[in-house]
């Protein structure tokens, strides 16, 4: 099984070029099924993250980043190279999705996702607003064309 997270907040411009890439996929699985690929759009919930990857051989998370970098890069990150362990906190809005990957593999063990992969796009504007920037949306698209890519190697394997 093959589980894709799009993350990311709808408002604020770029920062939601993850949530629209998985809402594009599933718009691609309903017209293309694929009975071992899942697809949720978690937007900024961490928790969900880690609940919905349970059950998963394989990960990708899809999110925008803020790292200073050429708006519209393209970052493939491991998730081991991510995952955090969240500091103490009685407030869920602190819960990302990187606290989700390293509490969930504590969790569940072996019923969490070995593999795991990350996408970020690096953001062009996170003001509030709806709408990606020219860039970031370049990005975008060349990142659901890989993934669809993916997915036929998923259904040969």
């Amino acid at each position: 099984m093959l589980t894709i997270i799009g993350c990311g907040n709808l408002n604020r411009n770029d920062d939601a070029v993850g949530v629209i890439i998985a809402q594009r996929l599933q718009q691609y699985l309903a017209q293309n099924p694929h009975p071992n690929i899942r697809i949720f759009d978690c937007g900024t919930a961490g928790m969900e993250v880690m609940f919905q990857a349970r059950g998963s051989e394989k990960l990708i998370i899809l999110d925008a980043s803020c790292t200073g970098s050429e708006p519209g890069a393209i970052f493939k990150v491991p998730g081991k190279e991510l995952e955090a362990l969240p500091e103490p906190s009685y407030n869920l809005h602190d819960f990302r999705w990187d606290h989700a990957l390293a509490a969930g593999r504590k969790i569940f063990a072996d019923d969490f996702p070995q593999q795991v992969t990350v996408y970020l796009i690096e953001a062009a504007n996170l003001n509030l607003g709806l709408e990606l920037s020219p860039v970031v949306q370049h990005s975008a698209d060349l990142v659901f064309a890989e993934l669809i890519t993916i997915f036929s190697q998923n259904v040969m394997a």
